[in-house]
């Protein structure tokens, strides 16, 4: 058996013929006719025309192609050999060196051990976690209750929350021990009313800390926003220092 190539006289098609078989079959139009005419229009294709014309497929059950498209006989036979692997599958001997998944298995113990030291990682993480986390919101609010003491009327900041009574509308206190507070203030503030502020602000939070020492006010910075720039207040060993910044220039005070 040879397989050559050949062209359908009904649609054009190319063609893979089986020499032995004086008939061809188009896998494409189902159009039967002889092998030689497919060979000799393959050969000289110039000035064919093509009818293209519809054909039923044949039912006699031979086919005279080298290659069958979406074969029924192959799709039977595919059937009929999964039906085969379902039927038998339960009967394979498994392989008594072989390792498989459900062999491996952790013991109880090891188990337990697990679970028990990751819940005793999470404890202990609240239980570092959750005492700071009261101790600055009571701080904060402690704080906030008593803000007058920093702000009064000659100031222009305005004391007043929102209806929550969560935020306030001319001050932001924040961080582990409230040490950074921002401030809005419609008067234009000089650099000792700013520096004023800051020291009272820390003699405020002093007093609301509960432990020894925190009289220093080293890494406090309060931020107060003017209607012509804002001033940064902060100390080191004692020293108040305050910078003005307006329109992208530094003073320091």
């Amino acid at each position: 058996m040879a397989i050559i190539q050949g062209m359908c006289r009904n649609c054009g098609s190319l063609l893979m013929l089986d020499d032995r078989d004086d008939k061809c079959e188009c896998v494409f139009c189902n159009c039967v006719f002889p092998t030689s005419e497919a060979i000799e229009i393959m050969n000289n294709p110039e000035g064919r025309t093509f009818a293209n014309e519809k054909f039923e497929p044949s039912n006699s059950g031979t086919k005279h192609n080298a290659t069958r498209v979406y074969s029924t006989e192959n799709l039977e036979k595919r059937i009929a050999r999964e039906e085969v692997k379902k039927a038998t599958s339960g009967d394979v001997k498994k392989n008594e060196y072989e390792v498989q998944a459900s062999d491996v298995k952790a013991p109880k113990g090891l188990v337990a051990g697990m679970l028990g030291g990751s819940a005793l990682v999470v404890a202990l993480i609240l239980a570092l976690y959750i005492p700071k986390y009261n101790a600055r919101v009571e701080l904060k609010n402690n704080i906030e209750s008593s803000i007058s003491q920093v702000f009064d009327s000659d100031s222009g900041v305005d004391i007043t929350s929102d209806e929550s009574g969560k935020y306030y509308n001319g001050f932001s206190v924040f961080g582990q021990t409230c040490q950074f507070i921002n401030v809005v203030s419609i008067e234009n503030l000089t650099y000792d009313q700013a520096e004023d502020l800051y020291v009272s602000y820390c003699d405020l939070r002093a007093q609301s800390i509960d432990r020894a020492g925190i009289n220093s006010n080293d890494g406090v910075v309060m931020k107060i926003y003017c209607n012509d720039g804002y001033y940064t207040v902060s100390s080191s060993e004692g020293d108040v220092e305050s910078v003005f910044t307006a329109d992208s220039v530094e003073t320091e005070g």
